[in-house]
């Protein structure tokens, strides 16, 4: 990657008073009164605002059909051996030798990442350019996935740095014409909401603080909370009682609605498990190293949450949490136990690392009682599906062929990838037990992700439509579109399908 890197000068200056952010040490329920992004990160267009210009260079575009660049410029750009291949950018100085724009070079239009449009590469803009105000030189292709891609690449989580407080702020970005400001700005905070969940590490983010945020999330948008908590779980959702009986922190099932009741319902319903230790069937110490991010799930619904609730989508909206620990005590369940479900039908537990889909039948059972026209869920369940599909593309779980291929078109077009994988009911009988009703797992080593998406649905009936997806909820290495570190898969793919069905208020 080609860049070069100028001093700050007055413009940069004048231009970091539109950002008016620090990094926050605030628990995550405060950060929800406040700003979930920086102010200044999204800007409106004015002419008296002293912006940078950023042009997109396809390969093989000559220089001298660049618009807006003068003579020395492209003798600039020409002398640094720029090539416009994907990822490659390279500043431009003024004749003071200030900056005063970036070339980026977007491959053959369709290189974005992890799939998608060229212009979700200006994320990776956003994450290296220096404080200031910046816009894009004439058209672009995707102008609102090119901003939210912006808004994805400059998150920074800080909260544990000791200088974390002293971050001057992410580039800021004047909005292409056209683009809906509310629109991009609901959808990056949702996400950045989601990352900062799943980055926090598990003592500052237990059950009880999963619910603090998740409260103070649904309070924000005026929906209405209810938690049933600890021992009270007892009777009306054992399988979350069993699984979190063993911490010292107690579990809970989060439940919130918003929207007025005739609407369509949808529900979304998202793990929570704020530690997996694997109970009594520990997992080794390097397994356990990125166990903070098992409530991914829980933090992609409440990602996807925020985006319905602060667009005024015309749903009725319901969000599931069933949030608990995963611990060894003697509390704990055990391999061999039998356990019975929300919905009557008992489980023998063959490992009790499989305890997110136990969490989550109990809380699936709750969302189709009431027979919503679409159902969700989200959670961080197999290892299988990162062996099937990698860390980059989520496995995608439903009947509903119209569905499934708006999921997989919308989120490729987003850099927010989905593919199917079926519910293959001749692995059914990988399910089955000489002593309940079915085992949390299979004996074989084959179709893990499979076979816990098949458990899953044996908990649904009702529902309009069910889809579930299997998220890993991590970037492993700094991309385009954000930083190493947690990520709500499909959070972004399922709001796109939800937004075409629905509309939004577009609230500002």
């Amino acid at each position: 990657m080609s860049q070069v890197t100028f001093t700050a000068s007055a413009a940069d200056v004048a231009a970091s008073a539109h950002i008016d952010w620090v990094a926050s040490d605030a628990t995550m329920d405060e950060r929800m009164t406040e700003d979930l992004i920086p102010k200044g990160l999204f800007l409106d267009s004015d002419p008296a605002l002293e912006t940078r210009r950023i042009w997109l260079v396809r390969e093989g575009q000559p220089i001298e059909t660049i618009e807006g660049l003068s003579d020395a410029q492209r003798a600039w750009i020409t002398s640094m051996g720029f090539k416009a291949t994907a990822k490659r950018h390279l500043a431009i100085p003024g004749p003071n030798g200030a900056l005063v724009g970036v070339v980026l070079g977007i491959g053959n239009g369709a290189s974005g990442e992890p799939c998608g449009p060229s212009s979700l590469l200006v994320g990776q803009l956003a994450a290296s350019l220096p404080t200031g105000c910046y816009a894009f030189a004439g058209q672009i292709e995707a102008p609102e996935a090119a901003a939210v891609a912006w808004g994805l690449g400059a998150y920074k989580f800080r909260r544990y740095k000791s200088n974390g407080n002293h971050d001057t702020g992410p580039p800021g970005l004047v909005l292409p014409e056209g683009v809906n400001r509310a629109v991009v700005e609901r959808i990056v905070e949702g996400v950045w909401f989601g990352r900062d969940l799943i980055n926090t590490p598990a003592n500052d983010l237990g059950p009880q603080d999963l619910e603090a945020a998740a409260r103070s999330l649904a309070e924000r948008h005026g929906a209405t909370v209810k938690v049933v908590e600890g021992d009270e779980l007892r009777e009306g959702f054992p399988l979350i009682h069993a699984v979190g009986r063993g911490s010292a922190r107690p579990p809970r099932l989060i439940d919130f609605i918003w929207g007025p009741a005739n609407a369509p319902k949808v529900t979304l319903v998202g793990k929570g498990i704020c530690f997996d230790t694997g109970g009594l069937d520990i997992k080794p110490a390097n397994a356990m190293l990125l166990m903070k991010k098992d409530m991914g799930g829980a933090a992609a619904a409440l990602a996807l949450a925020h985006m319905i609730m602060g667009l005024k989508m015309t749903v009725r909206l319901r969000v599931l949490i069933p949030a608990a620990e995963n611990s060894v005590s003697g509390n704990a369940f055990r391999p061999g136990d039998v356990l019975k479900s929300r919905s009557g039908k008992t489980i023998e537990i063959g490992n009790t690392d499989a305890e997110g889909r136990l969490v989550l039948a109990d809380a699936l059972t709750l969302a189709d009682e009431e027979k919503p026209d679409r159902l969700f869920s989200f959670a961080t369940l197999t290892g299988a599906a990162r062996v099937a599909l990698g860390p980059d593309v989520p496995p995608l779980y439903t009947d509903d062929d119209a569905l499934a291929a708006e999921l997989m078109s919308v989120g490729s077009a987003i850099g927010d990838p989905l593919w199917r994988m079926p519910f293959w009911k001749g692995y059914e009988r990988n399910l089955d037990s000489e002593v309940a009703d079915m085992n949390n797992v299979s004996d074989g080593p084959f179709a893990g992700s499979v076979t816990a998406a098949l458990f899953l649905r044996r908990f649904v009936s009702n529902a309009g439509t069910y889809a579930h997806l299997d998220i890993y909820g991590w970037r492993p290495a700094a991309r385009a579109l954000g930083p190493k570190g947690g990520e709500p898969q499909g959070a972004r793919a399922v709001f796109e399908v939800l937004r075409r069905a629905y509309g939004t208020g577009q609230a500002s």
